[in-house]
């Protein structure tokens, strides 16, 4: 075992290359883990970053010099932002408090739907499942709520932080545009001479996670608006705040839309029964998330949709688990780094095998 161990170690590690990707690997990880939390302004800053560099690269190709570019597209991003928000926000905040009215009078004709059902089909359910699954129901509902509410109560303490964030994030992100040389130049001073492994990974993976941010938005936009129309068609109540929580589920790969679909069907069933207006708005919206799966996401993706689902859902679990939202974001790029890594690796070792 040992010598297996051993073997393995000299076979990896023989190269200072490959010593250096693993401990700066190693450090990062410990970083993120430690003080992540601490630094959500920098990484918010850092995908808006990503997210922007398109347009000023167009604009640089333009003949517009680097500083006019960076501060024309943050002031067309900050007006678009400014708009969705003042047009939007109050919209989706009516309707959700508007849903949340509601909410006990859908849950009370689920209920009774439910607990008609062993009178209709004795031969399937029985009276005493039915009470079981109302039961565990309204246990989750009521724990749902209280979280809810811890969490609004709790919130109210961060006002002070979100209005920081919202002139720090700014910024940041105009100054990692406007200085994305010279702050790339500082931090290459900081790494050991030993990085042709890193920089292999790094540009590997850089114009991947541009590409992923800007498509994930565009995915965002287009799921989100075509649900909307599709909801708005039907003239389906919350219209809008269904339409923001499709667009937003394709954040978690897979499963996102199948849990977006409780409140869409749920929603649906209360305002039309199970008339044929329900069946046609089922199909509409499976019909929206058949299209973003088979043809959206591989041509928005098409650099990781080559990656298994099983890879997929595996990276979501995992680093979502280790860094909650900002892990399942980024779940896709980071499955796609750690083959990168691997891919880096077994080159390395290959070219090792082929020199002795």
């Amino acid at each position: 075992m040992l010598e297996f161990l051993k073997s393995w170690y000299e076979r990896k590690f023989s190269d200072p290359h490959a010593v250096t990707l693993f401990f700066l690997l190693i450090a990062l990880v410990a970083l993120l883990y430690f003080v992540g939390s601490l630094i959500i302004p920098v990484l918010v800053a850092l995908v808006i970053a990503y997210l922007l560099e398109w347009p000023v690269i167009k604009l640089q190709n333009l003949g517009l010099a680097r500083l006019s570019a960076c501060a024309s597209v943050m002031l067309l991003f900050a007006g678009v932002m400014i708009a969705v928000f003042v047009t939007m926000v109050p919209v989706l905040w009516q309707q959700a408090a508007n849903l949340l009215q509601e909410a006990p009078s859908m849950l009370e004709q689920g209920k009774s739907f439910l607990m008609h059902l062993p009178e209709r089909h004795p031969e399937l359910i029985n009276a005493q499942q039915i009470q079981n699954i109302v039961s565990n129901v309204e246990s989750k509902v009521l724990e749902f709520g209280q979280q809810i509410l811890s969490f609004s109560l709790t919130s109210l303490k961060d006002v002070v932080a979100w209005m920081i964030y919202l002139i720090l994030v700014p910024l940041l992100v105009f100054f990692m545009l406007k200085d994305k040389i010279e702050l790339t130049s500082g931090i290459e001073t900081f790494l050991p001479k030993q990085r042709r492994l890193i920089s292999q990974v790094w540009h590997e993976m850089n114009q991947q996670i541009m590409n992923y941010i800007r498509g994930k938005v565009i995915e965002i936009v287009i799921i989100g608006g075509a649900s909307f129309i599709a909801f708005a068609i039907f003239d389906l109540r919350y219209a809008a705040l269904l339409g923001v929580l499709v667009g937003l589920s394709v954040l978690i790969p897979f499963v996102g839309a199948a849990l977006v679909t409780i409140p869409v069907a749920a929603v649906a069933l209360f305002q039309f029964g199970l008339a044929p207006e329900f069946w046609y708005l089922l199909i509409a919206y499976g019909v929206i998330q058949v299209l973003d799966g088979n043809v959206l996401v591989p041509l928005l993706f098409s650099e990781a949709v080559d990656l298994n689902p099983v890879y997929i859902i595996v990276a979501v679990l995992f680093f979502g688990g280790l860094w909650g939202f900002w892990g399942v974001f980024f779940a896709i790029p980071l499955a796609s780094l750690v083959r990168a890594l691997l891919n880096a690796w077994t080159t390395e070792e290959k070219m090792i095998i082929k020199e002795a």
